[in-house]
């Protein structure tokens, strides 16, 4: 196996890897590792089967070239032997004269071109003993090196039931060394990857596929070759083997239904399956014959695209073909030159299992991917493992990523989405509140330019006002214009008053107070109609926070006032009181009619107003957003006026620092 210790066979192509863990899915020993999102091949851990190989459609997964090795051995040496897998003609289909392609191997350099096929015959011939004289325990064919590899990898307590017999590559290099001399180099031409590291006996591999690229680079024509026959000794019957159930045909053994004693299974499912019961029943007489892939003939070094029954169909007429006039004779001849040949094998434990992690990791894992009850298993193999507990163990063993299960992440990705959502409607109201602020900020300059330019002339007005009010007699009729006067002065210094605490010019006298009882103390003042039901409600841990108690009285009781005067037919007032870390929350809410969402953006803006004339100057809240804001806080409103939308009602949220420090 010095191919294996020295190279890997199969890697992958990170650039073209789109991470659908197809391959993972369809390595039978879960030798792909993903890292980073990367499907990577454990050289330590891969038999060889190709299987990753071959479900890629991105062609992410190559394996490993020899043909560079294979041209240096021709070059380098006079008598170099190619030996021919059987499955061939499924190959070459273009070829209807297989002299026109055993010419075309030979054109490469080549001393001698052989059929593996007679190895299978020398092969089939040890089976058969083996079959007539085990009468108790079973065994396991040892023709394909997937299999062997699996069985010394991942299963060694079954090593003493691999068949001891060398595959029919190793039989047919001994063979070929025998009649052609012991200095012969040889490199074997066939359908499998896994044929690269199964043995040192072999100078190199080709795959079928590589062999297309020699003939292409030498630009080698059929119609230009001199077509010639294979060289001694030439294979019978074990031309079949490489299709599924071949060795039962070559030995001339069939699958007795009443006895069952021998098996065959085909496919990286099936043979770990049959090979996991055998394992289950030790004492059985049965005979496994296992292939890894679906016959040899659709092995991953042949041409993709290749329909199993048709090649399958093209190997048997080849060979009855070849039987019809075959030279049987000269057959037994060859059969008995060989017979006294070592063909059998010595397999070794190797052994590659990893330990199953504890139940707590693999609990914990299964937790973090929110598998928390046996109906959360969904068992969906989209990461690539037939369970979720599978998968967890892989995770464990470092050999999976929480992200390949793809329900946990499309639903992480809903999460994200939901945050998302939640995050912009966030900034947009954010962003709204800023508009407004510098939107108020500009009004609120506008406001304190008016009133400071106001004041002055006001307090003259008023004070002449009065000086001649109270000199003029009682009866005098001027005397009630001097009245009108200083009362509308008095009104304009109101406004004007109004306009100062929204630009927030005046001063604030901070004290310590219980929110809950200043809350209290706000909803005794105001006067509420019968039908309208009073609720307060607190949950604070930290009811205490420094205020200007006049002015956040005065800002309060305007809210309660105007939520009541929302419900002319009545409804329910809730004030809530809650706290965080940092902030007292205080909340008025309405059921009444609620605000128009048009008006929304201006009802801080000082003089707007929707009540009635004479019932409102519009700085009402303007006034109340001024003394939030003097208290470094933030007001914040939320309408419907919608009953399609939900509950109608407005709720206006205060939020100030509870300490003096925020």
């Amino acid at each position: 196996m010095s191919h294996s210790k020295r190279k890997q066979l199969v890697f992958t192509v990170k650039d073209l890897c789109r991470v659908c863990y197809t391959c993972v899915r369809e390595c039978p020993v879960k030798a792909i590792k993903i890292i980073n999102g990367q499907a990577e091949v454990i050289n330590e851990r891969c038999i060889g089967c190709g299987n990753c190989f071959m479900v890629c459609s991105q062609g992410a997964k190559c394996f490993l070239k020899t043909i560079k090795d294979a041209k240096a051995i021709i070059a380098e040496n006079e008598k170099v032997i190619a030996i021919v897998a059987p499955s061939y003609p499924a190959e070459f289909t273009e070829f209807p004269d297989h002299r026109q392609f055993v010419g075309m191997i030979r054109a490469l350099g080549f001393s001698h071109v052989c059929e593996v096929g007679f190895g299978a015959d020398m092969v089939a011939r040890e089976y058969r003993k083996l079959h007539d004289i085990t009468l108790t325990g079973g065994s396991i064919s040892s023709d394909c090196p997937a299999i062997v590899f699996f069985i010394e990898h991942y299963q060694p307590n079954l090593i003493d039931k691999l068949a001891p017999i060398a595959s029919p590559m190793v039989a047919m290099t001994r063979i070929v060394r025998k009649k052609y001399g012991n200095d012969s180099k040889v490199i074997f031409i066939g359908p499998c990857i896994a044929k690269k590291a199964e043995s040192d006996e072999v100078d190199e591999v080709l795959t079928f596929t590589e062999l297309r690229e020699l003939f292409k680079e030498r630009k080698l024509i059929p119609e230009k070759i001199t077509p010639s026959d294979f060289d001694p000794p030439h294979a019978c019957k074990g031309s079949i083997f490489p299709v599924s159930r071949g060795m039962l045909q070559t030995i001339e053994l069939s699958e007795d239904i009443l006895t069952e004693d021998v098996i065959v299974a085909s496919g990286k499912n099936n043979f770990r399956e049959v090979i996991k019961e055998f394992e289950n029943d030790l004492d059985s007489n049965h005979h496994l014959e296992l292939l890894c892939c679906e016959g040899c003939i659709m092995g991953p070094g042949t041409t993709s695209g290749g329909k199993r029954y048709s090649r399958r169909s093209i190997v048997s007429n080849h060979v009855r073909k070849k039987l019809e006039n075959f030279d049987f004779e000269q057959w037994e001849r060859d059969i008995e030159e060989f017979s006294n040949l070592d063909l059998t094998q010595k397999h070794n434990v190797l052994d590659r299992r990893i330990d199953v992690p504890d139940e707590a990791e693999i609990n914990k894992v299964l937790v973090d991917l929110n598998k928390l009850t046996p109906q959360d298993h969904l068992n969906c193999t989209a990461c690539g493992y037939d369970t979720c507990r599978e998968h967890a163990i892989a995770i464990v063993q470092g050999l999976a990523e929480v992200e390949m299960c793809l329900p946990f992440t499309i639903e992480k990705l809903h999460q994200s989405v939901m945050d998302l959502n939640e995050s912009n409607k966030k900034l947009a109201s954010t962003q709204q509140a800023l508009r407004q602020s510098e939107k108020l900020a500009s009004m609120g300059q506008l406001s304190a330019g008016i009133a400071h330019e106001l004041n002055n002339p006001l307090g003259v007005i008023t004070v002449y006002s009065n000086i001649l009010k109270d000199e003029a007699p009682e009866d005098d009729p001027i005397r009630k214009d001097l009245e009108l006067i200083v009362e509308q002065a008095e009104r304009c210094k109101k406004i004007v008053g109004g306009l100062l605490n929204f630009a927030r010019k005046s001063q604030v006298c901070l004290v310590e107070t219980n929110m809950v009882d200043f809350v209290k103390q706000s909803l005794t003042s105001i006067i509420k109609p019968e039908n309208v039901e009073l609720i307060f409600e607190y949950n604070t841990k930290k009811p205490f926070a420094y205020i200007d108690v006049d002015q956040m009285m005065q800002a309060l009781t305007n809210l309660e006032k105007n939520a009541v005067e929302a419900m002319p037919q009545g409804g329910k007032l809730t004030v809530s009181l809650t706290d965080n870390l940092y902030n007292v929350i205080i909340s008025i809410s309405d059921t009444g009619i609620g605000i128009p969402k048009e008006n929304l953006e201006h009802i801080f803006t000082p003089f707007f107003t929707t009540k009635d004339m004479g019932k409102g100057t519009g700085l009402g809240l303007p006034l109340i957003y001024g003394v939030v804001k003097m208290h470094r806080g933030k007001i914040d409103v939320k309408s419907n006026t919608d009953p399609a939308e939900g509950p109608c009602g407005t709720t206006f949220t205060i939020t100030i620092p509870n300490d003096l420090g925020q």
